[in-house]
């Protein structure tokens, strides 16, 4: 997977865990909103992984 593909699918997996945790906090379901949390945490891996992979490209064309 390229660091593009990774990057967004961590942005949509931080947004997808924002809405489970705040569909969790009004509805009381504290098994929802730490749902959101982990989800929102994995997107915030991915994000990283697009990151690193870009930070390689650039050093690997210097």
């Amino acid at each position: 997977m390229g660091s593009a593909a990774d990057k967004a699918k961590g942005l949509a997996n931080e947004a997808i865990g924002n809405v489970k945790q705040g569909v969790g906090k009004m509805t009381g379901s504290e098994k929802l909103e730490a749902e959101g949390k982990v989800q929102e945490l994995k997107g915030e891996g991915q994000q990283a992984v697009g990151k690193a992979k870009d930070a390689v490209k650039k050093a690997a064309n210097l």
